[in-house]
């Protein structure tokens, strides 16, 4: 069978280092359910079910990694399509030696992987893309109100914005956060998949700057996607002052096409990208 990879951790039980320790223990609390993590897996049985499949029909024994930041948790023989680099990890934290790459969210997890001697198709891009195609329920009701401003701050930032009016808490149930975020005019803050979901639906997105989040992730996506980075907000104030970056503007052919179809025994002719 196929595990579809996703992160997503148990809440310390307490804050602190002794929350860290416990957690190392094994003594967590509820997982922490961020939507952007558990956006991975539902795009893959999605995409799978378009096929008419389900995720348990693998004839392969594998994980998958799709979406996120995860790229460090990867050991020798998975296969990885559209997950990026986590730029707070380092070249040690990455313990694997041979991968089955089909896709990479961006140039800059590309090079990383090529200089670890692994081989990288060119196809990027962040599976989070897909969302409107594969989510089509949860778009906007044509003459529907929608609301003027939503912000989505990474996990990490969300205690500072908690008290500001038209956040989204990132642990909203996943089709809350969609829904949510497409239904917006605008969408500033630093979730990476805040800006993805929101450009997949065609809503102007800027990125607020992170406290605790490393550039190289949003860099990379936005390269991924054939675009130069956009000027950061330094704060809500200001991203609302400059309004949207330049909309998106990316084919998701070859991203689709890169899927892991042959993974699983399906019955249905799949082109499968030729790695370099």
């Amino acid at each position: 069978m196929i595990e579809l990879y996703s992160w997503n951790p148990g809440r310390p039980l307490l804050p602190g280092l002794l929350g860290r320790r416990l957690a190392r223990a094994g003594y967590s609390g509820a997982p922490v359910n961020n939507f952007g993590d558990l956006l991975g897996p539902e795009i893959v049985k999605r995409v799978l079910a378009s096929e008419g499949l389900e995720a348990g029909d693998a004839q392969a024994n594998s994980r998958l990694f799709s979406i996120g930041s995860v790229l460090h948790f990867a050991a020798d023989g998975d296969t990885v399509w559209g997950t990026g680099r986590n730029g707070k990890e380092t070249n040690a934290t990455h313990h694997f030696s041979e991968l089955d790459i089909r896709a990479v969210r961006g140039p800059l997890t590309a090079k990383f992987l090529q200089g670890r001697g692994i081989s990288v198709p060119t196809i990027f891009g962040d599976p989070g893309v897909l969302t409107a195609q594969f989510f089509p329920e949860l778009s906007p009701v044509p003459g529907q109100k929608k609301h003027a401003v939503t912000i989505v701050p990474n996990l990490n930032d969300f205690p500072k914005y908690r008290r500001q009016d038209n956040v989204l808490d990132p642990r909203t149930p996943l089709a809350d956060c969609i829904r949510r975020i497409a239904n917006s005019e605008l969408v500033v803050g630093s979730s990476l998949h805040g800006i993805v979901v929101a450009e997949s639906f065609g809503v102007a997105a800027r990125l607020v700057g992170s406290s605790h989040e490393s550039e190289f992730k949003y860099e990379d996506y936005y390269l991924g996607t054939g675009r130069a980075m956009p000027k950061t907000a330094l704060s809500v104030d200001e991203a609302l002052q400059l309004g949207g970056a330049e909309p998106l503007a990316y084919d998701p052919t070859a991203l689709l096409g890169a899927f892991p179809f042959d993974l699983w025994d399906h019955g249905v002719e799949v082109a499968v990208q030729k790695r370099s």
